[in-house]
């Protein structure tokens, strides 16, 4: 029911994310001298967009309400009681960063002492980019912690050192030292007004009705081969998402993510969810993957183990140390 979704590359790579956790097109817009941008734009506009899903007819499913899609949900889950009594959680693994070579010219740039947004002169940028590694998946380790109501901490390890974003149920801090970048600085206002809307550890639907939760079924569509019932969740904030109920497991399998802003538009974003595992009596997806609607490129979070109510001290989620 937590919403891990789009914590771990949002925030904390910051800036650094057009080299390391978006499509090598972008990767290389970034990196590019500043005389080159509008040609790689130009390439990037020409690659092939993510392979469109062909229509089929939606299978037969039970006609249910939306209050019952939700009922069965909550059971699949492991019910509204256990999930009532996790007030902490520990999830740590891997979460995709990107090919080598993004990597490559994330590392050289930032040995260079330049920002990953390109800034420099070209002979300089040139020297820090050099050649690229090879074009194989980069997997970061992480570290990520939840507390109720909504406290979050999240440490990545990347390059030898320890990306580290806080946020505390009011305000927010990132420290990105793979940067260069080692004072600790604050949450902009949307990150804090993101980090805000992730809610508490239960999601969004268990109590819905008493917290002021909309919820409508918006149909069925297929989801990786499979029924599912769409969900419109419209809580008190009005901010509407959708989250899609698998029709046989009643897991949810997808669900909107925040939408990101991509060669000067906004995107859709999407979370699929798989690989549910029991840890002691609820439900967990030990994979999540993002996809960026028009791009290709998806990023997975693999959970590698998930500790249920360990102990964590409060200072955890305090404003960190550079």
């Amino acid at each position: 029911m937590f919403e891990v979704r789009q914590i771990v590359v949002t925030i904390v790579l910051g800036a650094a994310s057009s080299l390391v956790v978006m499509s090598p097109a972008l990767a290389a817009d970034a990196a590019a001298p500043a005389g080159k941008a509008k040609d790689a734009k130009a390439l990037a506009a020409k690659a092939p967009a993510a392979a469109s899903v062909p229509q089929v007819p939606t299978p037969e499913v039970p006609n249910l309400t939306a209050a019952q899609i939700v009922e069965k949900h909550v059971a699949a889950r492991g019910g509204a009681q256990a999930w009532k009594t996790v007030k902490t959680m520990q999830l740590s693994g891997k979460l995709d960063a990107g090919r080598g070579d993004n990597i490559a010219r994330a590392r050289k740039l930032v040995n260079a002492g330049k920002k990953a947004s390109g800034k420099g002169t070209n002979a300089e940028i040139a020297a820090a980019s050099g050649a690229n590694e090879p074009e194989k998946e980069i997997r970061l380790p992480f570290t990520l912690d939840l507390k109720r109501p909504n406290l979050t901490r999240l440490e990545v390890q990347f390059d030898g050192k320890t990306a580290v974003q806080v946020y505390d149920g009011s305000h927010g801090w990132k420290l990105r030292p793979f940067l260069n970048r080692n004072d600790v600085e604050p949450f902009t206002a949307d990150e804090v007004k993101t980090e805000a809307s992730r809610g508490d550890l239960d999601g969004p639907l268990i109590d819905y009705a008493s917290r002021g939760t909309k919820v409508e079924l918006d149909g069925v569509e297929m989801v990786e081969g499979q029924p599912a019932y769409k969900l419109k969740v419209t809580p008190k904030s009005g901010a509407a998402k959708h989250v899609w109920i698998d029709a046989k497991t009643f897991l949810d399998v997808k669900m909107d993510g925040f939408p990101k802003h991509m060669d000067g538009k906004m995107h859709p974003v999407y979370v699929y969810q798989r690989d549910f595992r029991a840890v002691q009596g609820v439900m967990i997806p030990f994979v999540m993957e993002t996809a960026v609607d028009g791009y290709p490129e998806t990023h997975k979070l693999l959970i590698e183990k998930a500790a249920i109510n360990p102990q964590l001290d409060g200072s955890l989620f305090s404003k960190p140390h550079a």
